[in-house]
């Protein structure tokens, strides 16, 4: 492997946008991100179930699967 061509690896800090911060390796000394495991919907738990009530049996009645 030539050394010449490879980029250099930096020990990266991660900042994100809520604040947190963490280290990871790069190729890049810093990453600045918009969102991470602390503050995305869901990782903390606050992501909206989709109601999926219905739709199976208005599948089932339009393409006449209905038992």
């Amino acid at each position: 492997m030539r050394e010449e061509i490879q980029p250099k690896y930096y020990q990266a800090t991660v900042t994100c946008n809520c604040g947190n911060t963490f280290v990871t390796g790069s190729t890049k000394p810093e990453i600045h991100v918009e969102i991470c495991s602390k503050c995305h919907p869901f990782y903390t738990g606050q992501q909206k179930a989709l109601r999926t009530d219905g739709r199976i049996e208005r599948f089932n009645k339009k393409y006449g699967m209905n038992k």
